[in-house]
């Protein structure tokens, strides 16, 4: 997996780009607190050497948590910036420092 920043000069901006390998996967979506964990938002596009792409622009100086959704499962990215801990999901999300 791997995570992709580029700030933007004109805007307080930051366009991160996710890439997700999952050859197996149909469907591969970033979920996380800047879009309420909706998984139909972002949904990535399938490349033909079967990863999962998409650019996503947030506010720089923030920090976000997000995960996968791979086919209905949950899944952090081992390049986050960081993981923590959320109650509601008894599980580790990804970091995201901007």
């Amino acid at each position: 997996m791997a995570i992709t920043k580029q700030y933007l000069k004109s805007k307080p901006v930051c366009k991160v780009t996710f890439t997700v390998p999952a050859k197996e996967a149909k469907e591969v979506s970033v979920v996380g607190s800047f879009n309420d964990w909706s998984a139909e938002d972002i949904s990535l596009k399938k490349l033909k050497n079967g990863s999962f792409k998409g650019t996503v622009n947030l506010a720089k100086d923030s920090s976000y948590e997000f995960r996968y959704l791979v086919d209905g499962s949950y899944v952090n990215d081992d390049q986050a910036d960081g993981y923590k801990w959320n109650d509601f999901a008894a599980a580790e999300n990804g970091v995201l420092n901007l």
